[in-house]
């Protein structure tokens, strides 16, 4: 991999990752871009303890451009975008629009690939892996900002999901504070450990479903993926490393090399849950895919365990799981699909 950064018009950073050691990226952005003015700000919740980022400058940010002239793509002669190169393989670039910025966090875009049709599904093994790689080294970096406290890449793809940008791309929030679900599941951990004189829950969660077997949904060498026992969404896999690490920095060689294998396999399986059998193809199924960290100075950092959650939010063909009163008011989650039925289904539509 080669890593070359670089400021766009306005001062934001681009870093380009690339497969060739001999590629130069030295074209320059030549739009008359005026420095990015954010007005985000973090507000706590003084009842519920957690926090809610406003950012109202947001409502600015581009909304469903046509194909020909999305932000994402490599410019081209008479065209200029946020990639000022006209190819690149893996592009990561701070959000012109962001939701943290300044000594309140930062956000980060993350393009997988410069082919505007395309779908991280679509990637080759060594594409996913360059992916891989852009997210390691960016937790790397982002970990050494002031008050930052957990990294979270991420990825939205689908309208449903409220994608605005339809070219393949990711994010990535450098968080000041520790997210609410972290929090909920580092006292799990506590709770776990102090019960059970030094346990570890996410290994036992992990070690009870390879022995139950019913929701595994693949597994390889060093990875292993599953609906879990209490899936909140229709169709959702939890993929662990086999081997528990806090972080992607963690990974040892053999769990990198067998990632893009693994990932990519369930992927194209979540885009043939909703085939109708007749030979005709449904729309790429939206789903949201979200990297678990460890925080940055979590106490017991090293029992937390990496893991990658994808979901969509498809309950069946044509049909949406929508968050209502008991989801949204509540936070209790009410599941048309039982995870066994669903793990069943991802295991049917295995490529051939």
């Amino acid at each position: 991999m080669k890593k070359t950064t670089t400021r766009l018009a306005d001062g934001r950073e681009l870093i380009y990752y690339d497969l060739r050691d001999d590629v130069v990226r030295d074209e320059p952005d030549p739009r008359p871009l005026d420095p990015v003015a954010t007005a985000a700000e973090i507000r706590a919740d003084r009842l519920l303890g957690d926090r809610v980022a406003i950012a109202s400058h947001r409502q600015a940010r581009t909304y469903h451009p046509p194909a020909d002239e999305c932000p994402l793509c490599p410019s081209r002669e008479g065209r200029h975008s946020e990639i000022p190169a006209p190819d690149y393989d893996v592009a990561v670039f701070e959000n012109r629009f962001p939701s943290l910025a300044g000594d309140r966090g930062r956000c980060e875009v993350v393009c997988f690939t410069s082919d505007h049709d395309a779908s991280f599904a679509d990637l080759s093994d060594e594409q996913a892996g360059l992916v891989l790689d852009a997210w390691t080294d960016r937790t790397a970096e982002l970990s050494q900002l002031p008050g930052v406290e957990q990294v979270f890449c991420f990825e939205n793809r689908g309208e449903e999901i409220g994608v605005t940008l339809g070219h393949p791309h990711g994010q990535i929030y450098a968080y000041p504070f520790v997210t609410p679900r972290t929090e909920r599941m580092l006292g799990s951990l506590a709770a776990h450990r102090t019960a059970t004189g030094g346990g570890n829950l996410f290994d036992e969660v992990v070690d009870g479903e390879l022995a139950d077997g019913r929701r595994i949904v693949l597994e390889g060498a060093h990875w292993v993926a599953f609906v879990p026992y209490a899936a909140h969404w229709p169709y959702e896999v939890h993929l662990y490393p086999k081997r528990r690490v806090p972080d992607l920095l963690a990974l040892d060689e053999a769990a990198r090399t067998e990632f893009p294998q693994v990932y990519l396999e369930v992927l194209r399986r979540f885009d043939r849950i909703f085939d109708e059998g007749d030979g005709e193809r449904t729309a790429r199924t939206p789903y949201i895919a979200a990297w678990h960290q460890a925080p940055l100075r979590a106490e017991h950092r090293g029992e937390f365990a990496l893991h990658l959650e994808l979901f969509t939010i498809r309950r069946t063909s044509g049909k949406l799981k929508f968050l209502a009163g008991s989801e949204s008011g509540m936070n209790v989650f009410i599941n048309d699909v039982p995870p066994e039925a669903a793990a069943e289904r991802l295991r049917e539509v295995a490529s051939k």
